[in-house]
């Protein structure tokens, strides 16, 4: 597919790819800094990224009643 882009059409996507990293790294650290958890999707599993850099795949968000609820 690479070969049928033009150079123009190259530079130009991989700008976007930059500029949406710095984005989303960005976003990350202001989550982590307001005590947010990020959060991510590996093969269809959501995952919590605490701001202590913990995974966990409870949303922390939830109260505890909440999380046993969606568990049974």
């Amino acid at each position: 597919m690479k070969e049928k882009l033009s150079v123009e059409t190259r530079k130009w996507s991989e700008k976007i790819r930059q500029v949406a990293n710095r984005a989303v790294k960005k976003a990350q650290e202001e989550n982590r800094k307001k005590g947010i958890p990020n959060v991510y999707d590996f093969n269809g599993h959501l995952y919590y990224e605490l701001p202590n850099g913990e995974l966990t795949k409870s949303d922390p968000l939830l109260s505890t009643d909440q999380r046993n609820s969606e568990k049974s």
